[in-house]
């Protein structure tokens, strides 16, 4: 199931993102790439999973920074519900947007709950959900969620989540 997020984006920004979803784990660079967004790996204060800000060498355009130190999965999250603020509030992010570890920020809880949905239709995609279950499936895999978040780079809670078990 999309979220209300998804289904609120224009079909040329869609179309856009689904030519970058078409095997997992979903490629975030490539992804941000093409959306005109820098991605940049920092060490950010404690407590600081990531943020979006105006792109200080690129005018009119936004950088992402993601906190090097947090693991891999954490990363790939931070950096999707960065693209997610990018995505669904480019008009709020003013100077910039920090998010802690909980992924709270200056922004209200329900704009950091929409970055967070959309987070998860960007790595989390359900075409590929779908195909990586049938894989699952036919492999008689016991543990689905720890397989298919493997898969896709996320933790099992994020799967968990996503497959509406949680």
């Amino acid at each position: 199931m999309v979220s209300r997020e998804w289904s609120n984006l224009t079909n040329d920004v869609r179309a856009k993102i689904l030519e970058h979803q078409t095997s997992a784990p979903v490629k975030l660079s490539a992804l941000a790439r093409a959306l005109g967004v820098c991605l940049k790996a920092a060490t950010l204060p404690a407590g600081i999973s990531g943020e979006i800000r105006p792109d200080p060498e690129n005018a009119g355009k936004f950088l992402i920074r993601v906190n090097r130190h947090d693991a891999g999965n954490r990363q790939r999250f931070t950096v999707a519900h960065e693209i997610g603020h990018f995505l669904l509030h480019s008009d709020q992010i003013g100077d910039g947007i920090k998010d802690d570890v909980l992924y709270r920020s200056n922004l209200s809880d329900r704009r950091e709950a929409e970055a967070n949905r959309m987070a998860a239709d960007l790595l989390m995609p359900e075409h590929l959900i779908d195909e990586w279950l049938e894989r699952a499936r036919l492999l008689r895999v016991e543990d689905v969620v720890g397989y298919l978040a493997a898969q896709f780079e996320v933790s099992e809670a994020s799967m968990k989540i996503r497959l509406g078990l949680a």
